[in-house]
């Protein structure tokens, strides 16, 4: 009996161990996964999980496109997933290996971009707007005007986030078209307006929480969340604009990859998140709103109130989901964005 307590004792171990060493490899937008979200999973489940940053959907899809990237997990924006799926990057997932998926919101159960859920999960959603620093421009922020005919006291001192479809997107409602507009005098003159802004921005750059937050930037095209972030860290003089010619609304959501390794550590984790305390954790680092039922309750005081994260009522109909532009849309977008970063 000795020998068989000390033989299942060894077996115990070996079986502590091996789940002390899991891994999990989670491929995402930079400054954007809570560290203490990544303690508390380790302390549950004994899984790492090793975060590789990313600063664009593009660059997120060449590398997984081109292979062998030991990726498990991957966050697209929702104009991309069904990119992800054609290319067949990533795999429909399996519900019964999620018992908390019924914490998905209503509204986001079902979405145009992942038709009832079956490849991804809510990360965090938001738009993209303007940020600027109305300690130094006091003028109208809701508008795309601020970097797209910019103002003298932000001429050489504004940025623009190089995301191609936000950029583009923004420019193109501004002449009043669409996302994806197939129009070729639509698209030349959103073409024509990003080349004559150019000259006035100080840089086609991220890490906008920073520097807006240090001064280097008086203003920038940029994302809610990071804005919101900035404004705290400047006592208020850092504001959020939402462009009244139309503004891009985003939701990121979690993908298995096709060639993951560690899929039942993937699978815990995104069961994880998507349990309301922790879904909180997600969006109180990050300041954008998650998409799990009942997270509410645990997200900090300044969430429920913040402008950058509670749409106000009058800005609301300008924002949209962009589509998934595809053949001479994409065209279109593609040839801009490469003459603007001639």
């Amino acid at each position: 009996m000795k020998h068989l307590l000390s033989a299942t004792a060894m077996l115990l171990a070996t079986a502590s161990l091996a789940n002390a060493e899991g891994v999990l490899q989670l491929y995402n937008w930079g400054n954007y996964t809570s560290p203490e979200l990544l303690a508390k999973f380790e302390a549950e489940t004994g899984i790492k999980v090793t975060v590789t940053d990313y600063d664009s959907n593009d660059v997120a899809l060449a590398k997984v496109e081109a292979g062998g990237s030991g990726f498990d997990l991957v966050v697209p924006s929702a104009n991309y997933v069904q990119i992800w799926v054609d290319k067949g990057l990533i795999v429909a997932l399996d519900n019964s290996k999620l018992p908390n998926k019924g914490n998905i919101a209503p509204e986001w159960q079902d979405v145009p971009w992942d038709p009832g859920r079956t490849h991804t999960i809510p990360w965090q959603w938001g738009s993209t707007g303007i940020a600027v620093n109305t300690k130094i421009y006091t003028g109208d922020i809701h508008t795309s005007a601020v970097f797209l005919d910019v103002p003298p006291e932000l001429v050489g001192k504004i940025n623009a986030v190089p995301e191609m479809n936000d950029i583009v997107s923004l420019a193109t409602m501004y002449v009043g078209g669409e996302p994806c507009s197939e129009d070729p005098e639509v698209m030349k003159k959103a073409r024509d307006v990003l080349l004559a802004a150019k000259p006035n921005w100080i840089s086609m750059d991220y890490g906008a929480t920073e520097r807006l937050s240090n001064g280097d930037w008086a203003a920038s095209v940029n994302w809610n969340g990071s804005t919101m972030r900035a404004r705290l860290a400047t006592n208020g003089d850092v504001q959020y604009g939402y462009p009244k010619e139309g503004y891009p609304l985003f939701m990121d959501s979690v993908a298995l990859l096709s060639d993951a390794t560690n899929v039942e550590e993937a699978y815990k984790f995104l069961d994880f998140i998507m349990v309301p305390e922790n879904a909180a954790m997600i969006s109180n680092f990050a300041r954008y709103a998650n998409g799990i039922s009942g997270s509410e309750a645990f997200l900090d005081a300044e969430m429920a109130s913040a402008p950058e994260v509670m749409i106000p009522e009058e800005h609301k109909a300008a924002g949209r989901f962009l589509p998934t532009c595809t053949g001479v849309s994409q065209d279109y977008i593609t040839a801009i964005w490469t003459e603007l970063q001639k």
